[in-house]
């Protein structure tokens, strides 16, 4: 069973808890990030992304554009993975 993931490469991770109690703790600007994610993010790591800006005292804008950078890293390493599998020469 693949989830609704498709053919994406990265690991997957099982969380604990009730899933939408913890969504609901998190704050505003980034539940709606998380609902126009491309990845399927899990809230652990959005919760220590956004700590740590936060922690650096940056604003809500520039801690989501934390967010947004991580998951174009993510997003990059996937296609390298995904790349790097249909031609075993690069």
């Amino acid at each position: 069973m693949n989830l609704n993931l498709g053919q994406c490469s990265l690991r997957l991770k099982r969380g604990s808890g009730d899933p939408m109690e913890a969504f609901d703790g998190l704050p505003a600007p980034v539940r709606q990030w998380v609902a126009q994610a491309a990845l399927p993010w899990s809230l652990t790591s959005i919760r220590r992304i956004w700590s740590k800006s936060r922690a650096k005292c940056l604003s809500d804008t520039v801690a989501l554009l934390s967010l947004a950078q991580a998951e174009a890293r993510t997003l990059a390493r996937d296609r390298q993975s995904t790349v790097s599998k249909l031609n075993p020469l690069s």
